[in-house]
């Protein structure tokens, strides 16, 4: 099984101002987990679009319970593969990003797309997708449950970061374009984390094979 997760949104900037942005995002005060972004591979093709893949480094503090599936030792960074392709004709930013290690415990995969809004000309719409799995016998569904709430609370930082260059560009303080804050959504990741904690104290019954 699999965790879906899906959501649009409306950025109150015109699509110019949103993709200038994308590329300014880092750093940011909400995006502090992210510690490092490098270019690997860059390209124009002869359709005009850019391609573009990056590599981030990227932390998050790991739950207590995870801690009994990381031996002593292994990196606790996590190493995001981001694909880009910005299509100027279209009037489209698609991003796909996944992360390369620790996919035994848990894999990500996000999947963006920035358009033009038809009816609004400065506003532009976002779909934002994920897929969400984990590897471990017996305790997948509720490591994919804390997944979801840790990348519900993250994509909220991600908008807010989204924000905060799109206002450096236009010398505007930044816009509340989510209802949900920063806070309810970690406040869910904690009750998720503390719900895989209850699932890890109960032990699981050996698989058989016949």
């Amino acid at each position: 099984m699999v965790k879906y997760f899906c959501n649009y949104a409306d950025i109150e900037s015109t699509w110019d101002q949103v993709v200038s942005a994308f590329w300014q995002r880092y750093p940011n005060p909400f995006s502090t987990h992210v510690l490092t972004e490098d270019v690997v591979y860059r390209e124009v093709t002869k359709d005009h679009c850019l391609l573009t893949r990056r590599l981030l480094m990227k932390t998050n503090r790991l739950p207590r319970w995870a801690e009994h599936f990381f031996p002593g030792g292994i990196s606790r960074c996590v190493y995001i593969m981001e694909d880009s392709i910005v299509d100027p004709v279209n009037r489209s930013l698609t991003t796909y990003t996944w992360n390369l290690n620790h996919t035994m415990l848990m894999s990500v995969e996000e999947r963006c797309v920035f358009r033009d809004s038809p009816e609004q000309p400065a506003v532009t719409q976002l779909r934002r997708e994920a897929w969400i799995s984990s590897s471990i016998y017996g305790f997948s569904r509720p490591i994919q449950e804390f997944g979801l709430a840790r990348f519900k609370s993250n994509q909220v930082k991600a908008m807010k970061g989204l924000e905060y260059a799109l206002s450096n560009l236009q010398g505007d303080a930044p816009q509340q374009l989510l209802r949900d804050t920063v806070k309810d959504a970690s406040d869910k990741a904690k009750e998720a984390a503390k719900s895989l904690a209850s699932a890890a104290a109960v032990p699981q019954k050996p698989q058989q094979y016949v």
